[in-house]
C-alpha cells in the first residue's frame, strides 16, 4: 500500500522543474507512513506526480510513478489488483510487453486498451492518478467501496491538486487550511465526513467507484473546465427485485468457495501475511477461508491476530482463542487498559488530519500495530456487515416501522419508560439499546435518516442547541436527499432493506469503517486487505434479496461445520471501547476531557456553547444519561482542531 501526491498547473503558468520537484517532496514527506519503503517523482509539463511505496509486490520492480514504453503515460497507485494474473495473458495477447511483475504495469497497459473505462475490469482496492500527455488529461479513480482514499481540489489560482490524505494537499503553496463549518456540522451528525464532502474548505473527497477526468479549456484565455466525475461501477446494491433468479434461496456453499478463492487472492504478497481475528463471524470466516485455501500449506502457519481490554465486557479474546483452536491457526494476542489509550490519543491525531469521531479507530491501530510486528499484509472481515445487514439496526427497523404505528401518547409513555433505565456502561448494554432504539423510532422518520440517528452522535435538534452559529446546510434534510439520489426514492418503500444495505455501503463502510482501516493500518505501514469486498463476492452477495441476507444468514449457513457453534449464534459485539466507564470514573481519558471540554477549551475555539457541552458531560458522570457518542465525537473535534488548525 502507498500514498500518493500531485498537481497539474494551469496553462502559461507551469512553474519551474525545481519548484515542482520541491513542492511534490514536501506533499510526499507527509505521506511517510503510507510507504515507508520508497519514494519517486515524475514531473512532465504542467503534471507533477509523486509516490510513497509500502512494497508489498515486485519490492525491487515495482517503483513509482511509472510510465509506459514512450513515456505518454504516467501512473501513481495506491491499492492492489487481486485479478492480475487474469488481466496480463489477454494485454500479452495483444501485444503488451511486461517489465515487471507489478500490478501498476498492469494498469497502465490497460488503459492503453480500455482508456478510462480500464476500471470495469479491475479487482482491488485502488485509489490512483494517470496523467495522459498526448490529450492532457488527468484521471483520478476510486475503487467501487472506497477502501483507498482520494482527496481533490481546484485551487483559486487554476492549479489542480489531489493526494492520499488531505495533509498532503496543504503543503501545496495554493491550498489554504480553512474549515468549512458546513463539514463540521456533517461531521457532528454523522460522526466522520461523507463522501465528497470534507472538513476542509475546497477539499474534496472523491467518493467511491468513481473516475475524474480533469483538462483545462482548450482555448488559453478561457475559463478552465469542471471535473468531470462519472460513477463507472454502479450502485453497491442492485435492488432485489432486479433479480427474479435469487427469488429462491441461494446456495450457501457457493458462497463458500467463492470466499476461500477471494481468501487465496488477497494472501498473494511477497511479505508475510497474517490474518485479524476478533471471534466474530466475519473475521472468523476469513481465517476459515484462509486455512481452507491451502495458501500457506499447513494451518499453524497461518497466523492471527487479536488483542482484549481490562473490562470483560468489552474483551473478545475467549471468542478468538476458540476460533483458532477450532482451525489451528498460530494465534497472537495482547491486552490493553485505559493508560494504553490515553497514551495512544496524541499519537493519533498527529497523522488523523480529519476529525473523526468513532472511537474504535483506536483498538484498530493497536490491533494493527500488534499485528505490523509480526506481518506486513493482513486480511480482515470488513465489509460483511454492511453486504449482509449484519448490524443490530438491521433488525431493530421493522421494529421501528411497527413502533410508529402506535399511538403517539403510548409511544411518550415508552419514551419515558426507557428514560428512566438505570445508566449502565456496558458493551451495548439493555438501555444504551432502549434509549437508542427511541431516539431514531418515537417520531416518524425516512428511514436513511432514522439509521443516522441511531448510528450518530448529533440529530438536527442537538446540533442547534449545541452550535454557536448554525449551520447553512440543514444536514438531516440533506442527508434524506442524499439517500433519495442513491437509490431513488421508491426504492424506500418498495424495497427498504436493499435501499438501506446501499445506504450503509455508500456512507458507513465507505467513510466510517474503511476510512478507520486506513488510516490505522497506513500509520504503521501495514496493508489490510477484505475478501468480502472481492468483486467476485461482491458480485454474488448482490444479486441474492436482502431478506435472505438478513443477519449475515447466508454467511452463517455457509460457514456452519467449519466454524463453531458458540461462534455462529453469539450476537454481534463490535469492535467497541469502554469510552462511557472511562469518561465517567477518575482516570486519564477523564481527565483528558475534563481539559479538552472546560468552558475555557470550548470557549477559544468559538464553535459550541459551553453550558451545552458541561450539561452533557455533567449528566453523564451523574448516571442520568449515556453520552459516549456525543461526548467522544466533541473529545475527538477537539483533539483534532488543536493539532491541525492554526491558532
Amino acid at each position: 500500500m502507498c500514498g500518493i501526491a500531485g498537481f497539474v498547473d494551469p496553462p502559461g503558468q507551469v512553474r519551474p522543474r525545481s519548484q515542482a520537484q520541491a513542492i511534490l517532496e514536501r506533499m510526499t514527506r507527509t505521506l511517510f507512513r503510507r510507504g515507508p519503503d520508497g519514494q519517486g517523482f515524475w514531473i512532465g509539463g504542467p503534471a507533477a506526480l509523486g509516490h510513497r511505496r509500502l512494497a508489498i509486490i515486485d519490492r525491487a520492480g515495482g517503483t513509482q510513478p511509472m510510465t509506459n514504453e514512450t513515456g505518454s503515460l504516467v501512473v501513481t497507485y495506491n491499492g492492489e489488483l487481486y485479478n492480475e494474473l487474469d488481466l496480463k495473458p489477454g494485454l500479452i495477447q495483444r501485444g503488451h510487453r511486461f517489465a515487471t511483475a507489478c500490478d501498476t504495469e498492469t494498469l497502465l497497459h490497460l488503459f492503453e486498451e480500455e482508456d478510462i473505462e480500464f476500471v470495469r475490469k479491475l479487482n482491488g482496492m485502488y485509489a490512483l492518478a494517470l496523467w495522459d500527455a498526448p490529450t492532457q488529461r488527468l484521471i483520478l479513480a476510486r475503487d467501487p467501496m472506497g477502501q483507498k482514499p482520494l482527496y481533490w481540489t481546484l485551487t483559486p489560482y487554476g492549479s489542480f491538486v489531489f493526494g492520499s490524505e488531505p495533509k498532503a494537499l496543504f503543503e501545496h503553496p495554493e491550498v489554504a487550511r480553512e474549515i468549512d463549518p458546513d463539514g463540521l456540522a456533517r461531521y457532528l451528525v454523522y460522526e466522520y465526513l461523507p463522501a465528497p464532502f470534507s472538513i476542509w474548505r475546497g477539499l474534496n473527497k472523491l467518493p467511491r467507484a468513481s473516475v475524474l477526468v480533469w483538462h483545462w479549456n482548450a482555448r488559453p484565455d478561457g475559463p478552465p473546465c469542471r471535473p468531470v466525475i462519472t460513477t463507472l461501477s454502479g450502485p453497491p446494491i442492485q435492488p432485489a427485485r432486479q433479480h427474479e433468479a435469487g427469488r429462491t434461496p441461494c446456495d450457501p456453499s457457493e458462497l463458500r468457495q467463492r470466499l476461500i478463492t477471494a481468501a487465496a487472492r488477497h494472501c498473494r504478497a511477497d511479505v508475510p501475511v497474517g490474518v485479524f481475528l476478533s471471534g466474530g463471524v466475519d473475521s472468523s470466516s476469513v481465517a476459515a477461508s484462509v486455512v481452507d485455501s491451502g495458501v500457506f500449506g499447513r494451518p499453524d502457519a497461518v497466523r492471527t491476530f487479536s488483542i482484549g481490554f481490562d473490562d470483560p465486557s468489552f474483551d473478545e479474546r475467549l471468542h478468538a482463542r476458540a476460533v483458532a483452536k477450532a482451525l489451528g491457526t498460530t494465534h497472537h494476542e495482547r491486552i490493553f487498559t485505559a493508560a494504553d489509550l490515553a497514551a495512544l490519543v496524541p499519537e493519533v491525531v498527529n497523522w488523523l488530519d480529519e476529525p473523526f469521531g468513532d472511537a474504535s479507530i483506536l483498538p484498530t491501530h493497536l490491533l494493527c500495530r500488534f499485528a505490523r510486528e509480526e506481518v506486513t499484509v493482513a486480511l480482515g472481515g470488513d465489509g460483511a456487515d454492511e453486504l449482509m445487514g449484519g448490524y443490530p439496526t438491521f433488525d431493530a427497523e421493522p421494529v421501528a416501522r411497527q413502533f410508529g404505528r402506535l399511538p403517539r401518547p403510548l409511544r411518550r409513555l415508552i419514551q419515558a419508560g426507557g428514560a428512566a433505565l438505570p445508566t449502565r456502561h456496558t458493551n451495548f448494554s439493555f438501555d444504551f439499546k432502549v434509549k437508542r432504539f427511541l431516539r431514531g423510532a418515537i417520531e416518524p422518520l425516512p428511514i436513511p435518516l432514522r439509521h443516522q440517528r441511531w448510528l450518530g452522535s448529533f440529530d438536527g435538534p442537538e446540533l442547534l442547541d449545541l452550535l454557536v452559529n448554525p449551520p447553512a446546510v440543514d444536514v438531516e434534510a440533506e442527508l434524506v436527499a442524499r439517500g433519495e439520489a442513491l437509490v431513488g426514492s421508491s426504492a424506500w418503500s418498495e424495497d427498504p432493506e436493499a435501499a438501506l444495505l446501499a445506504w450503509y455501503q455508500e456512507n458507513y463502510l465507505a467513510e466510517d469503517i474503511l476510512f478507520k482501516v486506513d488510516r490505522a493500518s497506513m500509520a504503521v505501514g501495514l496493508e489490510v486487505r477484505a475478501p468480502f469486498l472481492d468483486a467476485e463476492v461482491l458480485g454474488w452477495v448482490q444479486a441474492i434479496p436482502a431478506h435472505f441476507k438478513r443477519g449475515k444468514a447466508t454467511l452463517k449457513r455457509a460457514m456452519a461445520g467449519r466454524l463453531p457453534r458458540t461462534i455462529l449464534e453469539r450476537p454481534k459485539k463490535g469492535f467497541g471501547l469502554p469510552v462511557a466507564r472511562w469518561l465517567r470514573e477518575p482516570g486519564p481519558l477523564s481527565d483528558l476531557a475534563d481539559n479538552l471540554l472546560s468552558n475555557q477549551a470550548i470557549a477559544r475555539r468559538g464553535w459550541f456553547r459551553p453550558d451545552a457541552v458541561q450539561r452533557l458531560l455533567s449528566e453523564h458522570r451523574a448516571g442520568r444519561a449515556d453520552h459516549r457518542k456525543p461526548l467522544w465525537t466533541l473529545l475527538a473535534l477537539q483533539l483534532w482542531a488543536n493539532r491541525w488548525l492554526p491558532d
